[in-house]
């Protein structure tokens, strides 16, 4: 048997947070594998996961910093100080080293700042590091460089969870371990295509669906959890909020609520109670008026008496968020566990399913313009991405900091974006490899991944892990590119190790972390511990009160708008196709890290777009380009598949030369500016 040292770590992918042991010899992973009694899990792996660590090797890492030729001719004082430093690298890029890169950064960023003011800076990204380099990216701007404007790409995907749970709980994050699966009695997966972003949490989702058939799935189109589902709910596009207000409206109407809890627990039921009995959208009966969805007329009253009358978990995604009514949708989903008892207790609760591996963790540390650390109030609020995308334009915005985040391929209405970060005068991105964003920017410097650094990463449920390097690299981490800033900019940074920043962390945010230290966290590297950790952590919350201010639930109703693909129905007049997008099991998010093992790239080399096989007649070619008023995507491969509703679209999204993001325009959340990246109505042109 090879001789090979075994590591214990944490997966580098989505939100779920997989506990992970690693086969390393002479520096390099053979293998990785998930321990049998590995609490998140439970002994599997996803192919991502399994299979997807060739990125840690690849020739394609930058491994040398860059400086960009023409930013230097732009400033030629930046370009002598930094001479003796750069080497050609090709046409556009110098190398150079990281003294001479963070040296022609904090030269900048202060010429900036002298001529346009301190606000002029944004810094954005964070949530593919750990929370040690996340809390001093933030601490970084809002303090040495005196800029509100911080953000990460929450912005894109979970920020109305935050926002509609914080409304009506007091707190944003998931409510129960995932393990909780096995207590429930009934469970209702919305808007997440589970089995595909989320394997790992879906195996326990499955496990228990066919054990008790007690699962019901509401998604635009026919996905894989839905073989598995008691109830299998096809909805029309932007209808989460109608639904969801349906479900509440059986439970008032039939008095399957819980009044005991709701009078010794919430506040404001009796006005909701009165609004969503006098909404004309609310009476499931509406959908008898939605020509190929009658059907939920008489299914959604039995998924609401099954919710009410038992335990019950509620799991969503970007399927909910990624509306215009995502956070008031979000809301809706608290009031149903509000009304019914089902939180704070095992066996209930709710479960938003985050995308990346510190998205949560991010949040924690305060990398948001409305929230410091532990969710506190910051000395100034800053503005969200895309009304920085919006100053860039205007030229108040002259300088964005990135760590890890594609902003010109994952974020909305792209042609946009790139017009406003053309207007920038520095760009400096801490990368892995060369991104559709880092090829924009002025300055790019390599780091060191996740599993080449120490760090804490907090998933999908609370759960802290702390990760250990698998193999040795002599790239900077995040943190220590930060560190060498602000000693430039003047700051004095003089942490020696991530523990140190992390002990800080544990004094400024002491509410959720005062108690887990890096002895504790090492101790405990398998299992994890939930937020709060003092004495103990915290696997379920809200056992006794809510974290509102007065420790009460509160009601706050929505009505649902009518708007796109149900309006259409209704007045007959259903024209064009709606597009949703979504992730495939082989590749994450822009796939940078994923298509660099082979085996992944093999199984989805490209954006594939699923179409229904009875709309065959508008789709006469191979490849086919979409188009909206903001912009087209390249030709792409059409899949034709009766997974898909007529009149609807899927696309992944996982390539940037795909231009998917080209079609979304700033249409988004009302309350916090998520794209409305899940439904968009285009225009099909044969190639």
């Amino acid at each position: 048997m090879e001789n090979f040292e075994t590591i214990d770590s944490v997966c580098t992918y989505c939100g779920v947070g997989c506990d992970i042991a690693v086969h390393v010899k002479e520096n390099k992973i053979q293998k990785i594998f998930a321990h049998k009694d590995g609490v998140v899990s439970q002994g599997k792996l996803c192919i991502k996961g399994k299979y997807g660590f060739d990125f840690v090797d690849s020739k394609e890492r930058l491994r040398t910093p860059r400086i960009k030729k023409s930013f230097l001719d732009k400033n030629p004082a930046i370009k002598d100080a930094v001479a003796s430093s750069l080497k050609d690298f090709d046409d556009i890029w110098y190398e150079s080293d990281l003294d001479s890169a963070t040296t022609a950064a904090a030269m900048k960023l202060k010429e900036i700042q002298e001529k346009y003011g301190q606000k002029s800076v944004a810094s954005i990204g964070g949530a593919r590091t750990s929370c040690e380099s996340v809390y001093l990216f933030q601490k970084f701007t809002r303090h040495t460089l005196n800029s509100p404007h911080v953000d990460n790409c929450a912005r894109v995907c979970h920020s109305p969870s935050l926002r509609g749970m914080k409304a009506t709980i007091g707190e944003g994050a998931a409510t129960n371990p995932y393990n909780d699966v096995y207590n429930c009695e009934f469970m209702i997966v919305i808007g997440s295509n589970t089995t595909e972003a989320h394997p790992i949490i879906a195996n326990r989702i499955v496990e228990m669906a066919q054990k008790n058939d007690n699962l019901a799935v509401f998604d635009v189109r026919e996905i894989k959890l839905h073989r598995f589902a008691k109830y299998k709910a096809i909805m029309p596009h932007e209808a989460n909020l109608l639904v969801l207000n349906m479900i509440a409206y059986v439970i008032i109407n039939e008095e399957l609520y819980d009044e005991n809890f709701i009078e010794e627990r919430t506040k404001g039921f009796a006005e909701f109670k009165d609004k969503i009995l006098n909404d004309p959208y609310a009476n499931p009966k509406y959908f008898e008026n939605i020509e190929g969805y009658e059907y939920l007329s008489k299914m959604i009253p039995k998924i609401a008496r099954e919710y009410a009358l038992k335990k019950s978990m509620i799991f969503w995604g970007l399927g909910i968020t990624e509306h215009i009514d995502g956070s008031y949708a979000v809301m809706a989903i608290t009031h149903l566990s509000l009304m019914t008892g089902n939180i704070g207790k095992a066996g209930t609760g709710l479960m938003p399913l985050r995308g990346q591996n510190n998205v949560q963790g991010a949040c924690d540390m305060g990398m948001l313009p409305y929230y410091d650390p532990d969710y506190q109030t910051p000395k100034e609020v800053g503005l969200m991405t895309p009304q920085l995308v919006d100053e860039m334009l205007e030229g108040r915005i002259k300088a964005v900091l990135n760590i890890g985040e594609d902003l010109t391929h994952i974020h909305p209405n792209i042609n946009k974006v790139d017009r406003a970060i053309s207007n920038l005068e520095l760009i400096m991105v801490q990368e892995l490899f060369m991104t559709d964003i880092t090829s924009k920017a002025d300055i790019v410097i390599g780091v060191k991944s996740a599993y080449e650094k120490t760090g804490v990463y907090v998933n999908a449920m609370r759960r802290l892990h702390l990760s250990q390097p698998l193999v040795e690299s002599d790239l900077p981490d995040d943190w220590e590119v930060i560190k060498l800033l602000d000693n430039k900019m003047g700051g004095n940074y003089a942490y020696k190790n991530s523990n140190e920043i992390w002990d800080e962390v544990r004094e400024v945010a002491y509410r959720r972390f005062s108690g887990a230290s890096y002895v504790r966290l090492q101790r405990h590297r398998k299992r994890g511990l939930q937020w709060p950790v003092h004495t103990e952590d915290t696997p379920i919350l809200h056992q006794l009160d809510f974290r509102t201010d007065d420790g009460l639930g509160e009601f706050h109703y929505h009505q649902y708008k009518l708007r796109g693909m149900v309006e259409e129905i209704i007045d007959k007049n259903l024209t064009g196709y709606y597009l949703t997008t979504g992730r495939t099991i082989a590749m994450y998010n822009n796939a940078a890290q994923t298509k660099q093992t082979q085996s992944l790239l093999d199984k989805y080399d490209e954006d594939l777009l699923l179409v229904n096989d009875e709309d065959a007649d508008d789709f006469k070619s191979e490849r086919v380009i979409l188009k909206t008023e903001y912009g087209e995507t390249k030709p792409l491969k059409v899949k034709f598949t009766k997974k898909i509703e007529p009149k609807t679209l899927f696309v992944t999204f996982h390539y940037a030369d795909s231009k998917v993001n080209a079609l979304f325009g700033d249409r988004s959340d009302e309350l916090i500016l998520t794209a409305a990246f899940k439904s968009v109505k285009v225009e099909v042109i044969n190639c």
